[in-house]
């Protein structure tokens, strides 16, 4: 991620995130309401220093059901503090005392019936409450905070995307070289993360080129929406529409099919990706198709409190966007348990080779 495109420059202060799993706190947001009836179980769980797939083992034990019935909208951080929806098909009438399953990790906040299965990707967004401490120059964090909030960060996916230490991406490259891939649900995530690498490097390198200017042949998305066009050329109605947030600039999620950005636009995509050929031919032949994401993100009700050199952001942002997007541009920062993982690989590889 370091060597991506910074819109305001790199970050001059240094700073720690996840000294404690506290430090880093996410809520999910349901853009619906559990409608109190049906085989399906909706169960709002807080968890603290478990991943979302030691959840799912744990309800699947408690219900008396093959974790398959066990799913949830989205994956949560293993060292964070979560509020997650899961759901648990259980035919029949029988309701388990859900209660039973709290313990000093995790707890059971609310459980409904519902009518439908929960299933990834059903999310309206998360809600951020995040601790960076040992800031050493909360004057640059500040500014840069309000130049956030006028006009957001670059979209791109975060590290979790690509696994430890990029493993993700590498196999992902490798079933391009004939490497097989039998779990379907691994090869969905190390296609994500080649794709998503993609829309990195074509996201950065147009904002390293010309920012947030305006192309000919621009691909624009609707504002909250999937939906897209080609502006072919910007008359002062699309300025306006861009200004006003109506519409957004995009970048290429890629697949198969012609490039959806025109001109000006397809040409700067080209020259951005034209050293990855390879991975765009790859994905071209796993039978994904051309879509768009948009290029720049904006978090919403971003606000901060400051103690010492400590700081507390709170923000929201949509479904499929990441927290550490908006934090690369306000610091250098390490994460500590990744810093304490690195660590603790480097020990074992020292004992082993003694």
């Amino acid at each position: 991620m370091s060597e991506l495109h910074y819109l305001y420059g790199k970050p001059t202060s240094t700073a720690d995130l996840r000294t404690h799993n506290s430090d880093f706190q996410v809520q999910e947001i349901l853009p619906f309401a559990p409608t109190g009836e049906g085989e399906h179980h909706l169960l709002h769980i807080r968890k603290d220093g478990l991943n979302t797939l030691e959840i799912v083992k744990r309800i699947s034990i408690f219900a008396h059901v093959h974790p398959k019935e066990v799913t949830y909208a989205g994956q949560k951080d293993k060292h964070a503090v979560t509020e997650q929806w899961f759901g648990v098909r259980i035919p029949g009438k029988e309701t388990p005392d859900w209660q039973q399953l709290n313990s000093d990790q995790v707890t059971v906040l609310n459980a409904a019936r519902h009518s439908k299965k929960l299933r990834i990707g059903a999310l309206a967004g998360n809600r951020f409450t995040l601790i960076l401490r040992n800031v050493s120059d909360m004057s640059d964090v500040i500014r840069r905070i309000d130049l956030v909030k006028g006009q957001g960060v670059p979209n791109y996916f975060g590290e979790q995307r690509f696994g430890h230490d990029g493993k993700n991406l590498e196999f992902g490259r490798q079933m391009f070289t004939g490497r097989k891939v039998k779990d379907r649900n691994k090869r969905s995530m190390y296609l994500s993360a080649v794709r998503s690498n993609v829309f990195n490097m074509a996201c950065s390198g147009r904002l390293a080129q010309h920012g947030t200017k305006a192309l000919a042949g621009d691909c624009v998305m609707l504002a909250g929406s999937k939906s897209y066009f080609v502006a072919e050329q910007w008359d002062e109605t699309l300025i306006e529409r861009l200004n006003n947030k109506d519409i957004q600039l995009s970048a290429p999620l890629w697949g198969r099919g012609l490039p959806l950005a025109q001109s000006e636009a397809a040409q700067c995509e080209a020259d951005a990706l034209e050293s990855l050929a390879i991975d765009k031919d790859g994905l071209e032949h796993a039978g994904l198709s051309q879509e768009r994401r948009a290029l720049l993100l904006e978090p919403q009700h971003l606000q901060y409190q400051v103690d010492e050199d400590t700081i507390t952001l709170k923000f929201a942002l949509p479904s499929g966007s990441y927290a550490t997007s908006v934090l690369r541009e306000l610091f250098q920062y390490q994460d500590v348990q990744e810093v304490a993982r690195q660590q603790m690989l480097a020990d074992q590889r020292s004992a082993e080779a003694d």
